[in-house]
């Protein structure tokens, strides 16, 4: 068996198809979302991202709004940022890019945002509404992931579902999704007791360990789905290159399908941060949620 690859570019390049469209659709009505990325400092790694959210944010017709800030801003100018966009109609959606140089308190910065317009999903007030069940702004990343297995499966209750991490921004938001379309889910990590085993008890193995190729394909139920939620550059050859959490060779000749790395779950996550944006937007002006766009 060779698994079918699940292409997350072009899966992604549909999603801000949808929002563009959706997008049109609030302009006819006067209405612009519009995205605020906040980035403090120059991390190279954040740049590029920054710069890619932005370029897919004009792409889809939305406004952006990009705050550059130097590496020694200061907490409370930060927070006032913050709070000028949280008070800015203009804005739907704040991003403050992380991690902040550390003289900054993240948890403070990201509780400060007005939990409607945290389209990253990690206010603590989002992170409490997803955890029952509510409705809330959802985490990029793990509704990227959410987007693809529905489009997979159809329907998931009922599967068997194991979820390797357990962070705040990917494995404990994933687990509450797949919680919520009736999956019957195990959280496991690195100190899990025969991981191997627990791993194969799943029809969807979602892999968020950040841990490079740590799944491996003796690991895989046959027929599984397997989403690679990792990017970890490794050097083999003297060449750096990117490799997930799962050992794409091994796993690919088991599972029944799975998303490379890189080319699976990270093109999802901006087009999601878009899909964000345009939720927060319409629940802003009282307007019907867009539809397929959430969780």
């Amino acid at each position: 068996m060779t698994a079918k690859v699940i292409d997350g570019k072009a899966f992604a390049a549909t999603v801000r198809a949808k929002v563009a469209h959706h997008v049109a659709a609030l302009k006819a009505k006067g209405l612009t979302p519009g995205l605020a990325v906040v980035l403090v400092g120059e991390d190279p790694a954040s740049q590029v991202y920054v710069r890619n959210k932005h370029a897919s944010t004009i792409e889809v017709g939305m406004a952006s709004f990009e705050h550059k800030l130097q590496i020694d801003t200061s907490e409370a100018d930060l927070l006032a940022l913050v709070e000028s966009l949280n008070a800015d109609p203009k804005v739907h959606g704040i991003l403050v890019q992380l991690p902040l140089p550390s003289h900054l308190n993240s948890e403070l910065i990201i509780n400060t945002i007005d939990p409607s317009k945290d389209v990253d999903g990690f206010h603590i007030s989002n992170v409490g509404l997803l955890g029952t069940g509510q409705k809330s702004m959802v985490p990029c990343t793990p509704l990227g992931c959410l987007m693809m297995l529905r489009d997979h499966h159809g329907k998931l209750a009922g599967l068997n579902a194991v979820v390797v991490g357990r962070s705040n921004i990917v494995g404990k938001p994933m687990a509450q999704l797949l919680l919520g379309d009736s999956c019957t889910v195990t959280i496991a990590h690195s100190r899990t007791k025969d991981l191997a085993s627990v791993c194969r008890s799943a029809d969807i193995l979602v892999a968020a360990v950040g841990r490079p190729e740590m799944i491996t394909g003796d690991m895989v139920k046959s027929g599984a789905t397997v989403i690679d939620v990792g990017i970890n550059r490794v050097e083999r050859d003297g060449k750096s290159r990117l490799v997930g959490d799962v050992h794409y060779a091994s796993a690919v000749e088991v599972a029944g399908a799975i998303t490379p790395v890189p080319g699976g779950v990270g093109p999802m996550t901006i087009a999601c941060l878009l899909a964000n944006t345009v939720t927060a937007c319409c629940r802003a002006n009282g307007l019907a949620e867009p539809e397929g766009l959430t969780a």
